[in-house]
């Protein structure tokens, strides 16, 4: 099964996928997939597969993704050896857009974990990166989290610790591994 997150930025899903990802290593249950990114490995946020656009293009043309996407000016790549492991019913997670759900819906028997956060504590989060204006903030924060009709959704509200989220999305993800386990 390929469990998709999606959130809100400030939700953090990076820090309870990392708090996950090491609690579970090495559970034969579970992959957490790298991404490529059109984004240099020194650029912060999660660790990736930096490409350039030309390696990133060449990779894509030569079907090494199972899925990929551009957002915000970045390509974002899923490695095509993800169906081996859906294939050995692996609970397989990879942080993806929401604009490659139902594709990846119509490919993989799936589950989104949607990662959030109530919107006082999702513009906390934002204003304390500094990366954003206030209005930036404000616009952001704005945008509708629409998901597409269908698709099996499982929600944690990272409302409380990262140790308290990552406990929930645990659970989540234990629960996709008896599911694929099922199917």
């Amino acid at each position: 099964m390929l469990v998709a997150v999606v959130g809100p930025s400030g939700a953090g899903k990076d820090t309870l996928m990392g708090l996950a990802r090491a609690r579970l290593e090495g559970d034969p249950r579970f992959r957490f997939v790298r991404r490529a990114i059109t984004r240099p490995a020194e650029a912060g946020g999660e660790t990736h597969h930096a490409l350039s656009v030309h390696e990133f293009e060449a990779a894509r043309e030569a079907g090494a993704f199972a899925l990929w996407w551009n957002v915000h000016g970045l390509l974002y790549g899923i490695p095509r050896d993800i169906e081996a492991d859906v294939a050995a019913r692996r609970v397989v997670v990879a942080n993806l857009s929401r604009g490659v759900l139902a594709e990846a819906a119509s490919r993989y028997r799936m589950r989104v974990l949607v990662i959030t956060a109530p919107t006082p504590v999702l513009a906390a989060r934002l204003a304390a990166r500094g990366r954003e204006t206030t209005e930036d903030i404000t616009a952001r924060l704005a945008r509708e989290m629409s998901l597409a009709p269908g698709l099996d959704i499982a929600t944690v509200m990272n409302d409380a610790t990262p140790e308290e989220g990552a406990a929930r999305v645990l659970a989540t993800l234990t629960r996709a591994a008896e599911d694929a386990l099922r199917s």
